[in-house]
């Protein structure tokens, strides 16, 4: 399953997000894979998505990042995933 997270940076945090980052990675767990992510000009907001089997793997992932942003996931479809979905509701 696809989730976009979108991740907000605590206020004053930035660095400390990215050092944390390259010391210790993603610290995914097993069963969640990063996709590709996109930040916003100001530096503030983070989307990313990710495919993981549950949604609670997700919430363990981001409790490694609590005290340094917020976040919210959504479950994502792929357009050929709606395009599957609208074709069998005629």
């Amino acid at each position: 399953m696809l989730y976009m997270i979108i991740e907000s940076f605590r206020k004053g945090k930035v660095k400390e997000l990215y050092k944390r980052f390259a010391e210790k990675g993603r610290q995914l767990p097993p069963g969640v894979t990063y996709i590709n992510s996109w930040i916003d000009e100001k530096i503030e907001t983070c989307y990313q998505l990710m495919e993981s089997d549950s949604v609670e793997k997700l919430f363990e992932w981001t409790e490694h990042w609590n005290d340094l942003a917020g976040f919210e996931i959504k479950r994502v479809l792929t357009s050929a995933e709606v395009q599957e979905k609208v074709n069998s509701l005629e």
